[in-house]
């Protein structure tokens, strides 16, 4: 017989990874103003093992429009700059000899929208990892009730998912809130 105690946490927690991974998601998508996240998806390759640019530099934003990039080695500088190039961010870096600056560029009216779709199609996954969540919890209680478990305790816990269930889901929608507000902000 399952503990339902165990298994309402264990839902809760894969709740949570689903809002964790959404702002982590998020936090990767610029919103015109310079934010470090958005290079953890760059990879690269340092000494034959591919890991994140602030493994082999010092990633700064000096102002709100530059992120500046200072490799502990020098011939790094040209490794950073590809990855940066061959990456979906669309910016063009510009180095110096010392430092690799990104300038961020502020955004049309257009790829605002754009950033707000793209947010809001990455909610959506989240909503719906977070349903599958429930309903996979759902099936565990109704098999549940097969092995001995009592309707009652069975409706009880049911109505303790639902309530997670609509917190997390409330959560998401927050987060997508605070995002496309900073991303309309001009």
């Amino acid at each position: 017989m399952i503990d339902v105690k165990d298994t309402l946490s264990a839902a809760e927690e894969k709740m949570e990874e689903s809002v964790m991974y959404l702002e982590e998601t998020l936090a990767r998508i610029r919103a015109g103003k310079a934010n470090i996240k958005i290079l953890d998806g760059i990879r690269v390759d340092n000494y034959g093992s591919m890991g994140p640019i602030s493994n082999v530099a010092s990633v700064t934003t000096p102002d709100a429009r530059t992120i500046a990039i200072k490799p502990w080695d020098k011939s790094m500088f040209r490794v950073i700059e590809k990855a940066i190039i061959d990456s979906d961010l669309g910016i063009m870096p510009e180095n110096n000899g010392e430092i690799i600056r990104l300038g961020i560029p502020p955004l049309t009216e257009e790829r605002r929208k754009q950033l707000v779709k793209q947010c809001s199609k990455e909610s959506e996954q989240a909503k719906v990892s977070v349903r599958n969540t429930r309903r996979d919890v759902i099936d565990k209680l109704k098999k549940a009730i097969k092995d001995g478990l009592s309707e009652d305790n069975e409706k009880d816990a049911e109505e303790k998912l639902q309530k997670s269930h609509d917190k997390y889901i409330k959560k998401i929608e927050e987060v997508l809130a605070a995002k496309e507000k900073e991303i309309m902000t001009v």
